[in-house]
């Protein structure tokens, strides 16, 4: 009797973590992202307590495209929970308003950059504007992957690739999308209390 529990214990059944190795693929861009931003922003800091930086307020129409991607993230999740349904025109249409969500957002930033401009704080010069500019800009450049993102789930979602039985892509077009809203969140929290 002891003897067949024991091999039961060796033997049984053996339940496998897995993940479909696109999603891996994802974790991993997102993790090596994360620890980007976390350098750049640690070296802000780091520099910043060197001296001989420039103290500027933060555009204003950041606020808004604070808006604009938490809308965003919200459309994203909409057009998500659309799939889940088989509800392929809302889908559509979800996804259809986050795209041009991303370029409000990406219009903002623009925008926000010729307000720096105009309050004499530039990409060259002191380490502040340099440091800001490359922030925004780099969070901006994922923003472009992430409508890059959208316009093919958009795309494969008019050939009715995406539904119920077929979420993976949508997943994660969502996951990568709420990523990059929380990494503006943290952005901006994080120059709001550094500027």
């Amino acid at each position: 009797m002891m003897m067949k529990q024991n091999l039961d214990l060796i033997e049984g059944p053996k339940t496998r973590l897995s993940m479909h190795p696109k999603k891996f693929a994802l974790w991993l861009f997102i993790g090596s992202v994360v620890m980007m931003f976390a350098a750049f922003t640690s070296a802000f800091i780091v520099r910043r307590a060197e001296g001989n930086w420039m103290d500027f307020e933060i555009p204003d129409i950041f606020w808004l495209n604070t808006g604009i991607v938490l809308l965003s993230s919200g459309t994203m999740h909409w057009a998500f929970t659309a799939a889940k349904r088989d509800d392929l025109e809302t889908i559509k249409l979800a996804l259809g308003i986050t795209i041009i969500l991303g370029f409000a957002f990406l219009t903002g930033q623009y925008i926000s950059w010729g307000h720096l401009v105009d309050a004499n704080v530039f990409f060259v010069g002191n380490p502040a504007g340099s440091f800001l500019y490359v922030l925004t800009g780099l969070h901006g450049f994922h923003i472009v992957t992430g409508i890059t993102f959208l316009v093919v789930v958009l795309l494969n979602s008019i050939r009715y690739n995406v539904h119920a039985k077929n979420l993976v892509q949508i997943e994660m077009c969502t996951t990568y999308w709420h990523f990059l809203s929380g990494l503006w969140l943290y952005l901006f929290i994080f120059l709001l209390l550094n500027h």
